[in-house]
């Protein structure tokens, strides 16, 4: 079975698209986080506000 040539371009930007989603997710995931920690060791604030 042979893929369309045609079809290659829609599956890499597919793929593009999800591995950026999922990276930026998690990068601002513990982006946030090491905020949070940050304000909580420097400022005393609480990690729930």
């Amino acid at each position: 079975m042979e893929i369309n040539i045609a079809l290659w371009p829609v599956m890499i930007v597919g793929g593009l698209a999800g591995v950026l989603s999922s990276l930026y997710v998690v990068i601002s995931l513990l982006a946030t986080l090491g905020y949070k920690i940050y304000r909580k060791c420097k400022l005393g604030i609480s990690l729930f506000d």
